[in-house]
């Protein structure tokens, strides 16, 4: 508890703007779902024949998964908020189109007769009798749809939108229980205390519940304003991947950035999300600048078949020209690191079995336990080309990143993928299989932006190269150790390692 405590002190602003962010994005989300669902339901009460039609199709709609949905999304309207806030309103619509739709086509015939009688307009008999009766129905739906929204709102971070979903994907990739606790609990709260604020406005008055309401979208469309007033002023974006190693580095860049040129004013944005939602991201000019590893351009990013069995240095200059002829992309210099993939085992299974190289295991094949990241198990630089290329067959178990180091630690599974640079290749005491039959493509990381963004910037090309040939495979694993299992701040361990260096000065 008095870790937890501790951790929520000391990251208390970034818990604040991660809830602000989820508050946004959810009540955005919900208005929305509001507006389309509610008339639209009222619509269908009054042609009953596509009643069927609409029913089947939110059904529909909030089946589809939630992380395939974001991927469809993506290369229509890039990542951040946007794509969040439209899959969040198309999970939001089935509750909400139901109960309004049941709770008016349920009102008692007699009732409806006697509005009749009396009457009253379609428009007057809507707002005074069936609405007022159907209310609660609709509310509960309300109710309903604003929990579904929050707890899948935490998906968000994934594609650069916040929200608290970002203490959870890094209490995940960090093995840290204290940020998955905040993350998951402040969710959970969030979800109760806006329920009720929703079942409050059941309970008042009607004129004073919609003033109650349009305060509320008030004071997040103010704060919308703001952030894209803020925006508006030149900033120099930078965002990272998910991990310890990107926020080290990202928190380099910034530095070395401020350091060399006074008047520039650097955002990071860690944990962003993976390659592909970066790499939209940096061609859509939500960031300028992130770090991207050789290996990944060639199997990512460019297009066509690339040459295996490249040294690092033909590696890096594919990947750069590719780049600038396929996506005016500028790749600057990379660093010396290395951090290209490696398969693990402990140092008991590997003293048991004799085992030195990668080719060594086709001779245990049938005792072998692999669990693996899914996108290696995917890769043909993966577990996929790797088979193939030393002549062995395994059904690898699909595991977070974290968590396969764990598994491996406790004997559920003896061989994983890793990084050469992992901090938990430390921390387990693992040994790496040498690649000899050198399969695995070189990963040097280095920073990418766009070519117009580097001809307009020279002095935060200037400062980035600095970084050229510096930091070793050791280097990143200790640095990585003291993010991961010290748990030094990422931004503590990228000014000890550049002032260490006389990247800059103290």
């Amino acid at each position: 508890m008095q870790k937890l405590i501790q951790v929520i002190i000391e990251r208390k602003t970034d818990l604040l703007l991660a809830l602000w962010q989820h508050v946004q994005i959810s009540i955005i989300a919900l208005v929305i779902a509001m507006l389309i669902a509610i008339p639209l339901a009222i619509w269908v009460v009054r042609h009953r024949r596509f009643s069927e039609f609409f029913l089947q199709l939110t059904s529909i709609l909030q089946t589809i998964p939630s992380l395939a949905l974001l991927g469809l999304l993506i290369p229509f309207v890039g990542i951040g908020t946007l794509p969040a806030i439209i899959a969040l309103v198309v999970y939001a619509l089935l509750p909400i189109f139901q109960n309004t739709y049941l709770g008016i086509s349920e009102i008692d015939p007699s009732i409806e007769e006697a509005a009749d009688a009396f009457g009253m307009s379609s428009a007057r008999k809507l707002f005074k009798v069936e609405l007022p009766i159907a209310m609660p129905q609709i509310i509960s739906g309300i109710r309903t749809a604003l929990v579904l929204i929050i707890g899948t709102a935490t998906l968000a971070a994934l594609i650069g939108a916040g929200g608290l979903g970002t203490f959870i994907m890094l209490g995940i990739d960090r093995n840290d229980t204290s940020l998955l606790i905040i993350g998951a609990v402040s969710s959970a709260i969030l979800a109760v205390t806006l329920s009720l604020v929703v079942r409050w406005f059941q309970s008042i008055k009607p004129i004073h519940a919609i003033l109650a309401f349009l305060s509320l979208l008030l004071l997040i469309g103010s704060g919308s304003v703001y952030t894209t007033y803020y925006n508006r002023i030149e900033n120099i974006t930078i965002a990272g991947k998910l991990g310890s190693e990107p926020e080290i580095l990202i928190n380099m860049y910034k530095e070395l950035i401020e350091d060399n040129d006074e008047h520039a004013n650097v955002q990071l944005k860690p944990n962003f999300g993976k390659t592909t939602f970066l790499f939209s991201a940096l061609q859509n000019d939500q960031i300028d600048i992130y770090p991207e590893f050789s290996g990944s351009v060639l199997e990512t990013l460019v297009k066509g078949k690339v040459a295996k069995h490249q040294t690092a240095q033909e590696t890096y200059d594919l990947a750069k020209n590719m780049l600038s002829k396929e996506d005016k992309l500028t790749y600057l210099k990379p660093m010396q690191y290395n951090n290209t993939y490696a398969l693990a085992v402990t140092e008991k299974f590997k003293k048991e079995n004799n085992l030195n190289n990668i080719s060594d295991l086709a001779k245990i094949n049938g005792l072998l336990k692999p669990g693996m990241t899914l996108e290696f198990i995917d890769r043909d630089d993966g577990m996929r080309g790797l088979q193939k290329a030393y002549g062995f067959k395994v059904s690898a178990k699909s595991m977070e990143p974290a968590l396969r180091y764990e598994a491996i630690n406790d004997g559920r599974i003896n061989l994983v993928d890793a990084y050469a640079t992992d901090s938990e290749l430390k921390e387990y005491n693992l040994a790496l299989l040498k690649d000899d039959k050198n399969f695995f493509p070189a990963y040097q990381g280095a920073p990418l932006m766009k070519t117009k963004f580097a001809n307009q910037h020279p002095k935060v090309v200037k400062a980035l190269n600095k970084l050229a040939g510096k930091i070793s495979n050791q280097d990143m694993q200790e640095m990585n150790y003291a993010v991961n299992v010290k748990k030094e701040p990422a931004a503590s361990v990228a000014h000890q390692y550049l002032v260490q260096h006389d990247l800059i000065k103290e």
